[in-house]
């Protein structure tokens, strides 16, 4: 079942017209959502993201967009696919409606979607046995700025990004910004471990401003014997690094084993991936 603005349909009668914004503009939002047992994990990170990603595309907020009101509807479209019991993956989507060409009619009215499918692993793991190849990507670069960090719909670079992985045997890429940056992965955040200090690049960058990243970082930042930087990352750097990890919400942690010639180690995020379970089960408390 779909939940449309709170009326749950069948999956072949759920439909948008050929009008709507998020359809015509990518004049929509959109968050992945990891649900569990029927809790959502790191709500309030989703929804405050959603609220201010809402403000910076100047949609019009409706009052009924609280956190328990979304909480409720995705619980029971949850419910309604036979999923509040085990691990499922949800998709949140925000649109501006239908009216107007490139400016907004007066007419149009936010609304939202929400769909689920089952996930397999209730909490974070990582195995031990995968190989995990990247390499750039550099047909296209990403505008540095915070615009470029919005979860929108616009995913075209991310797209054909990916296309462009397959066929080259390639299990992601990471991407760059029009100053040669490396910001982030297609579908996620990138971060760099070199001895004790880790990075990842800032916002302003253009990277996502992923929930995953927000949260792997509150938990290092709880390790005094660590240096924690938020810049600038050069393509250079990737092959002096010890490890490279990329983070979202719906698989928490993803070493990479190989860029080009350099092998890395995944010791560093065994143990992240442990803290983070470990800081998910005292949530659930």
């Amino acid at each position: 079942m779909v939940n449309f603005n709170g009326t749950l349909v069948a999956q072949d009668d759920s439909k948008i017209t050929s009008e709507n914004r998020g359809y015509k503009y990518g004049d929509a939002l959109f968050e992945t959502l990891k649900v569990v047992n029927g809790k959502i994990f790191f709500w309030e990170d989703h929804y405050f993201r959603l609220m201010a990603s809402m403000r910076i595309l100047r949609m019009k907020i409706p009052m009924s967009f609280t956190m328990e009101f979304l909480e409720a509807e995705i619980l029971k479209t949850i419910e309604s696919n036979s999923l509040l019991k085990s691990a499922a993956r949800v998709r949140l989507n925000v649109d501006r409606g239908e009216g107007g060409k490139y400016l907004p009619s007066d007419t149009a009215d936010v609304s939202f979607s929400i769909i689920a499918e089952s996930n397999s692993n209730p909490f974070y793991v990582i195995d031990a046995n995968a190989n995990y190849v990247v390499d750039l990507y550099k047909d296209y670069f990403m505008a540095p700025g915070l615009l470029s960090g919005l979860k929108s719909n616009n995913k075209a670079l991310q797209v054909i990004g990916s296309i462009y992985a397959k066929e080259n045997d390639l299990d992601n890429c990471l991407v760059l910004n029009t100053n040669k940056s490396v910001i982030e992965a297609l579908n996620g955040n990138l971060f760099l471990v070199k001895g004790d200090k880790i990075k990842t690049a800032p916002l302003e960058d253009g990277c996502l401003k992923g929930v995953m990243r927000k949260q792997v970082l509150e938990v290092l930042s709880k390790d005094v014997n660590l240096f924690i930087e938020e810049t600038s990352i050069s393509p250079f750097e990737l092959q002096k690094a010890d490890e490279l990890f990329i983070t979202n919400v719906i698989k928490g942690i993803v070493p990479i084993t190989q860029y080009r010639k350099k092998t890395y180690g995944t010791d560093f995020a065994k143990r992240l991936v442990g803290k983070l379970n470990a800081k998910l089960r005292l949530a659930q408390l």
